[in-house]
């Protein structure tokens, strides 16, 4: 890994205010992640997960401490979450063109692209298809694909899959495994899954329960790329018993 980090973090703390004196998320986190770092954040429901995501993504500021990035200036951040959140009207290449029709990209040159993110995702033939028609595994490659289709410093994935059935979701781990050997970005990803966090990422950080600490900062030294198989090796096994044990 290059010896600069592309993400700081010191010291930060969050609270909500509240009736109670306020709701404490995050008390004095503190990691770097470095450039094209795979980063899975596990924990308890409540933990401060998300929160930290909102964070790094500029939509809440933090009660103290800091986070700073490696070249000075904020990261062009993409985010996918829970839920796909696509626009119901809008087709399968309308939805991940958006943010560059946000940026006033030319139709052409947004379609190009967008054409170019759906070979990616594996959705060809499915460009003119509606939300209504796709299933959860589709509409979450298609919130990926519009993530990732302004090319970010940073993708954030809150719980991208924590939705979908099992099968879909372990589908799914291949999927954006593939998206990351060919795009290496940078990612923070948020999970509840042990197995998912190891298959995905080069570090897993372990938070405690309310307020969010870090627990384990564990590396993952599984070879890339992973396929099914890997799970059932003795060394993801090693690897699993120790964030289970960090979180109980």
């Amino acid at each position: 890994m290059p010896t600069i980090p592309i993400l700081t973090i010191r010291n930060l703390s969050a609270v909500f205010p509240n009736e109670n004196g306020g709701l404490h998320a995050l008390d004095n986190i503190s990691f770097d992640v470095h450039p094209r770092e795979f980063v899975c954040v596990l924990g308890p429901s409540g933990s401060g997960k998300t929160t930290l995501l909102r964070i790094l993504a500029g939509l809440i500021s933090p009660t103290s401490g800091s986070f700073m990035f490696g070249h000075g200036e904020p990261p062009s951040t993409g985010m996918v979450f829970q839920q796909a959140n696509l626009m119901p009207w809008r087709t399968v290449i309308e939805n991940i063109k958006l943010p560059l029709e946000v940026k006033q990209v030319t139709e052409t040159d947004a379609r190009l692209k967008a054409r170019e993110m759906i070979e990616l995702v594996g959705l060809q033939g499915f460009e003119d298809s509606l939300p209504r028609d796709l299933s959860g595994g589709m509409a979450q490659r298609v919130a990926i694909a519009r993530a990732l289709i302004h090319d970010p410093d940073l993708l954030l994935l809150d719980e991208p899959f924590g939705s979908l059935d099992a099968i879909t979701r372990e589908r799914m781990w291949n999927e954006l495994s593939h998206i990351w050997q060919m795009r290496q970005k940078t990612v923070v990803m948020v999970t509840h899954s042990i197995n998912e966090s190891l298959f995905l990422a080069d570090r897993v950080l372990v938070f405690t329960q309310r307020p969010g600490k870090v627990k384990l900062d564990l590396k993952v030294d599984l070879p890339r790329p992973r396929g099914d198989d890997i799970r059932y090796t003795p060394q993801f096994g090693k690897l699993a018993r120790k964030l289970r044990s960090a979180i109980e």
